[in-house]
C-alpha cells in the first residue's frame, strides 16, 4: 500500500520539480517507508512506499529494464497484487528467458503490459492503482481495480494531465485550485457521498473502478474497462453445492489476502461478515489472530464488544478493544475530516479512524468485511427494493437527508441523478431485481463511501486495509446466487449465515441484523446549543444552507436528545463544515471541534 502521483505534460513542457515535491509530501502519510521519483522528459512519476511485500528490493519505481531505465516501461503502484506468485510462475514458463529483479508483487505487471498492452490488468487479482509509462510508445497508462478499492484521481489542464492517490494532493501541489463543485456538494449533503467519477473539487475526477486510461501527449486517448460483476442472471444451484462452492471461494480468497511480509490482523465487529472472516483466518493461521473491536461505552448505542469477545474467544483470537468516547469525537473529528479529502459523511469514519490508529501499534495490514452486504444481499433496503410498489416496495435512497427540512438553498432536485444513472446501467437483461439494486450499490455506495472511508482512515495511520469479500472468486460465487439463497424469511445474507452457522455456531448467525450505529447524534445533542451558532456561521455551510435554519436544527436537536433524522442532518452539516474549512478554505485541522469551528467562523 502506497501513494502514487505524477504528470504527463503537453509537448514542449517539462514537469515542475516543486510540484512533484509537493505531491510527494502530500502523500507521505500513505508511504512512510520510502520515496521514489522518475522523470523523463514530459513525464514524472512519484511514489511513497508502505512496505508490505518484498521489504528489501521492492522500492519503486520499478523498471522493465533495470540495467537501463531509459528504455522499456516503468511503473508505480498503490495496492497489492495477490496472485503475484502465480503470475511469476506463468510468465516464467511462457518466457524462459525472463528474469525478475525483485520479489515485489507489482513487478509482474510490467511484463504483462509488454504482452497484453492496455489490457494487462485483466490478469491481475488484487486491489491496485497503477501508473505505467512506456518510453518507446510515449504512452502513460492509469489503471484502477474493478471495485475501486484503491483510489486514483486525475485532472486535465492546459499544461497536461496530473494524477494522484488522493484528490487533495493535486490541490496541495497547486496543480488545480480547490474550488467546490456544486452538484457534487448537493449529492454529498443529501447522500453522505458523491457518485460517479466527479468529485467535490471542480476539475478533479476519479479514474472509474476497473478503468485503464491511456494518455498520450498529456491527453486521454483511450479508455479500457474491466467490469467488477458478472453480467448474468442468477444461476440454478442447490444449497448444498452453493455452500461447498462458497467455502472453497472464501478459503481461497482469505488465503491470498493474507500474503504479507509484515504482521496482519483484522477488524472484528461481531457481525456476520467479520465473524466469518475471523473463522476463516483462524483456520489458516497457526498463531492467534489479532483482532480490533470498537465500542461506545456510556451511550445508548448497541455495544458490539461482548459479542465480538465471545466470537474471538471461541476462535482463540487476541482482542484489542477500542473504547470510542464523546471526548474522542470532540478531539479528533477535525483531523478525521482532514484525512477525508474526498469527503464521506459516514459516521463510521470516527471508529474506523480510531481503530486504524490502534491497529498501527501492532500491525501494518488489517482484513475487513467491506463488500459482504453488497454481494450477499444483506441490506434491508434490498428487500424493500425487491417488492413491487403495490406491495410497499420503494427505490433505494428516494429521499435525501435534508428533504423537507427547509435548510438547503436553491433548487436541489437533481441530487439523485447520479444514483439514477447507476440504476439504469445496472438493469442488464436477465438480472433479477435484487441483482440490480446490488449492482447499483457496487457502482457508487461501495467505492465512493465504504472504500474511501476505509482507505483514508487507515492510510492516515500507515495501515493497509484488505477486503477479501471483494475478491473476484468470491464475487463470482456470491453475486450469481439465486435470490432465495441471498434473502430468505426477511433476512439477508442467507447463504453466508448458513455457512457461518455450520462453521461457528457461537456466532449466532441467524440472529436479527444488529446494524452498526455510532452515537454521533447523542454526542452532538449534548453540545448542540454551542455547536449550532458555530456551524451555521461557517462559510461553506452558509453557501449551501440557510444559517437560521441550521441554527434551529441544532436547537431542536438539543431538545430532542438526539432524534434520528435531525441528528443525522446535524452530523452531516458538522462534518461538511470541518471538511470545507480544511479542504476548500485551507484552514488547519488543529485542535478540537470547537477550536476548529471558532477560528474559521470568526475570520469570515
Amino acid at each position: 500500500m502506497c501513494g502514487i502521483a505524477g504528470v504527463m505534460m503537453r509537448p514542449g513542457l517539462a514537469p515542475d520539480v516543486s510540484a512533484l515535491s509537493a505531491l510527494e509530501q502530500a502523500l507521505a502519510h500513505r508511504g512512510p517507508d520510502g520515496q521514489g521519483q522518475y522523470i523523463d522528459g514530459p513525464v514524472a512519476l512519484v511514489h511513497t512506499r508502505l512496505a508490505i511485500i518484498d521489504l528489501q528490493t521492492g522500492d519503486q519505481p520499478l523498471f522493465e529494464h533495470a540495467d537501463d531505465p531509459s528504455t522499456g516501461a516503468v511503473l508505480v503502484t498503490n495496492g497489492e497484487i495477490y496472485n503475484y506468485r502465480e503470475l511469476r510462475e506463468e510468465l516464467g514458463n511462457e518466457h524462459p528467458g525472463l528474469s525478475f529483479r525483485t520479489q515485489s508483487d507489482c513487478e509482474p505487471s510490467l511484463y504483462l503490459y509488454r504482452r497484453h498492452g492496455a489490457d494487462y490488468a485483466n490478469r491481475l487479482r488484487g486491489m491496485y492503482a497503477i501508473a505505467l509509462y512506456d518510453r518507446a510508445s510515449g504512452e502513460l497508462l492509469l489503471s484502477r481495480d474493478p471495485f475501486g478499492i484503491k483510489p486514483l484521481y486525475y485532472c486535465e489542464t492546459e499544461d497536461g494531465l496530473a494524477f494522484a492517490s488522493e484528490a487533495g494532493a493535486l490541490v496541495a501541489a497547486g496543480i488545480i485550485s480547490g474550488e467546490i463543485e456544486e452538484t457534487a456538494r448537493s449529492e454529498l449533503l443529501q447522500l453522505q457521498f458523491t457518485t460517479g467519477c466527479e468529485t467535490p473539487f471542480e476539475g478533479i475526477r476519479r479514474v472509474a473502478p476497473g478503468e485503464t486510461l491511456v494518455v498520450r501527449e498529456g491527453r486521454i486517448v483511450e479508455r479500457h474497462l474491466i467490469k467488477a460483476l458478472p453480467e448474468a442472471a442468477p444461476e440454478k444451484i442447490s444449497e448444498t453445492d452453493a455452500l461447498k462452492r462458497l467455502d472453497d471461494a472464501l478459503m481461497n480468497a482469505v488465503d491470498f489476502h493474507q500474503r504479507s511480509d509484515v504482521p496482519y490482523g483484522m477488524f472484528l465487529s461481531g457481525g456476520i461478515d467479520s465473524s466469518a472472516l475471523l473463522t476463516l483466518m483462524a483456520r489458516l493461521n497457526d498463531q492467534p489472530v489479532r483482532t480490533y473491536t470498537a465500542g461506545f461505552p456510556g451511550t445508548a448505542a448497541r455495544d458490539e464488544r461482548d459479542h465480538a469477545r465471545k466470537v474471538a474467544t471461541a476462535l482463540n483470537a487476541e482482542v484489542t478493544e477500542v473504547a470510542v468516547t464523546e471526548q474522542d469525537f470532540l478531539d479528533h473529528l477535525p483531523a478525521i475530516a482532514a484525512a477525508m479529502d474526498d469527503p464521506v459523511a459516514d459516521y463510521a469514519i470516527v471508529p474506523t479512524w480510531l481503530l486504524g490508529r490502534a491497529a498501527s501499534q501492532d500491525v501494518k495490514v488489517v482484513l475487513t468485511g467491506e463488500g459482504g452486504d453488497e454481494l450477499f444481499g444483506g441490506y434491508g433496503r434490498y428487500r424493500s427494493a425487491q417488492r413491487p410498489g403495490w406491495l410497499g416496495g420503494r427505490p433505494m435512497r428516494r429521499k435525501g437527508i435534508f428533504d423537507g427540512l427547509g435548510i438547503l438553498r436553491g433548487n436541489r432536485l437533481h441530487w439523485r441523478d447520479g444514483i439514477a444513472r447507476s440504476e439504469q446501467r445496472a438493469e442488464i437483461p436477465g438480472r433479477s431485481r435484487l441483482q440490480i439494486v446490488q449492482a447499483t450499490d457496487c457502482a457508487d455506495w461501495l467505492p465512493n463511501d465504504l472504500l474511501i472511508k476505509a482507505d483514508r482512515c487507515l492510510m492516515a495511520h500507515g495501515v493497509e486495509g484488505r477486503v477479501p469479500f471483494l475478491d473476484p472468486i468470491v464475487t463470482q460465487a456470491a453475486f450469481l446466487l439465486p435470490d432465495n439463497l441471498k434473502v430468505r424469511r426477511k433476512r439477508g445474507k442467507y447463504l453466508l449465515r448458513k455457512w457461518l452457522d455450520q462453521a461457528l455456531p457461537v456466532a449466532d448467525a441467524f440472529a436479527g441484523k444488529r446494524g452498526f450505529t455510532v452515537p454521533v447524534g447523542e454526542w452532538i445533542a449534548n453540545h448542540a446549543s454551542r455547536l449550532g451558532p458555530l456551524v451555521s456561521a461557517q462559510p461553506g455551510v452558509a453557501e449551501a444552507c440557510h444559517p437560521d435554519q441550521v441554527a434551529s436544527l441544532f436547537q431542536a436537536l438539543a431538545r430532542s436528545s438526539g432524534e434520528k433524522r435531525p441528528a443525522f442532518a446535524a452530523w452531516t452539516l458538522l462534518f461538511y463544515a470541518l471538511w470545507h474549512n480544511r479542504h476548500i478554505m485551507g484552514a488547519d485541522a488543529d485542535g478540537d471541534i470547537f477550536e476548529a469551528l471558532y477560528s474559521t467562523g470568526q475570520t469570515n
